[in-house]
């Protein structure tokens, strides 16, 4: 058994990486518990319970709910060092960012997860630590150079 916890990894995950991967897992679940805890668990239900009353409406919940469990994969692949990973959280991110911004244009109805106000600046601080992590996946060296040789 102790030969077993002596060996080492034959690659080793760079620590932005790491660090990444782990920030995507505790920001979607802190997420999760902090809206949980905001709204309470009566109006969590009411509101799962209006989603469910139109069909866009489900569509949209339904898609947010497999977003969620996409960057979650996403974030557990970082960890086994797996290079689609990186390109999931990416594309994942496009997606949200694209129809927050049609959602707040009035493009796209319902308007769920619009922004009222100003669009940019609002758009900016909720995707922030997002794409804080996106930098830390695709700018630092030791990042692009692991994820090169995959």
């Amino acid at each position: 058994m102790s030969e077993v916890l002596k060996q080492e990894p034959a690659c080793e995950i760079p620590v932005p990486v790491v660090v990444a991967a782990i920030a995507i897992i505790m920001t979607r679940c802190l997420s999760v518990a902090l809206e949980v805890h905001e709204m309470g668990l009566n109006t969590l239900l009411n509101v799962i319970h209006l989603a469910a009353q139109s069909w866009s409406a489900t569509l949209i919940f339904i898609a947010s709910q497999l977003l969620f469990f996409i960057e979650l994969r996403c974030a557990l692949a970082l960890l086994h060092g797996r290079r689609w990973g990186r390109l999931g959280y990416g594309c994942s991110q496009l997606i949200v960012i694209g129809y927050m911004l049609m959602a707040s244009a009035g493009w796209i109805g319902p308007e769920i997860f619009s922004l009222r106000g100003e669009q940019g600046h609002l758009l900016l601080s909720q995707k922030l630590p997002d794409l804080l992590v996106l930098g830390l996946l695709f700018f630092p060296a030791s990042s692009r150079e692991f994820f090169q040789q995959r």
